[in-house]
């Protein structure tokens, strides 16, 4: 490799000029990292259980086409499915943890999850004055 690129050194990504090394894989890391799985697939399970109920009362559809063709008719296959999917993804993620772009995707996965929590409490935002009055 040149001088000016990206090296590994162990688990590190050094980048030009010798400046903020990417450590990754300590165990205090992996703890919260693991942690993170959790929460990752809470939100997960929390996402189908909603995700559900929204479509059974017409206010949403599923966006995935896959889980579309079972969510009206199965809901324990819809949430078997969605759930085994994002748990085999982070199953993945998990066991490549020493990467930096496996922790990357992990916490984009996090991300996304927290921003659909976000968008399903927006829509009980809807219901709750109804229900209310």
């Amino acid at each position: 490799m040149s001088a000016t690129s990206n090296q590994w050194t162990g688990d590190a990504l050094t980048l030009p000029g010798g400046r903020f090394p990417l450590i990754v894989g300590r165990s205090h890391q992996f703890r919260w990292l693991h942690g993170l799985i959790q929460v990752i697939l809470i939100l997960n399970l929390l996402d189908a259980v909603l995700t559900l109920f929204w479509v059974r009362i017409g206010l949403a559809e599923e966006a995935n086409a896959f889980l579309q063709l079972i969510v009206n008719g199965h809901a324990v296959a819809f949430v078997a499915a969605k759930t085994t999917v994002v748990s085999l993804g982070c199953l993945l993620l998990w066991k490549r943890r020493d990467h930096p772009l496996a922790v990357i995707g992990l916490f984009v996965a996090f991300i996304v999850y927290y921003c659909l929590l976000l968008h399903h409490l927006h829509f009980v935002s809807f219901l709750v004055p109804y229900f209310l009055f």
